[in-house]
């Protein structure tokens, strides 16, 4: 199994930048697929990204599509989330997910390991 850690969120003014990480333990999950997930006050758990276990193979949410980049580095094993231009929507818990088959997903539903989330906070 694999335990997640997401760590980078923080306090950022609208139109500002934020990396978030997503680091694992117990196993390399280099053969994972990796999710990111977002969830605000009163709202539920929404797709934010997703990448293979190739890194190749990406896909985004719309709301964040051209703002936001995921990536991994396997030898940190360690997923990024890069997020530009920042908006007040943006707000939210951040949570990483991975996918033992290796696919990525938008599903919340089809991931098996989960993070306990990092706080983005973004300020006018």
């Amino acid at each position: 199994q694999v335990q997640l850690t997401e760590s980078g969120g923080g306090l950022v003014q609208a139109g500002g930048s934020l990396r978030l990480s997503c680091s694992a333990s117990g196993r390399t999950f280099s053969s994972y697929g990796v999710g990111w997930f977002r969830q605000a006050p009163g709202k539920e758990r929404e797709f934010v990204a997703f990448i293979d276990l190739s890194g190749i193979i990406r896909s985004y949410a719309d709301p964040v599509k051209g703002r936001f980049t995921i990536s991994r580095d396997n030898a940190k094993n360690t997923v990024y989330l890069q997020m530009n231009s920042l908006k007040l929507k943006d707000a939210a818990i951040y949570f990483c997910a991975a996918r033992a088959d290796g696919l990525g997903s938008s599903n919340v539903l089809q991931y098996d390991y989960w993070g306990q989330g990092t706080q983005v906070t973004v300020s006018s």
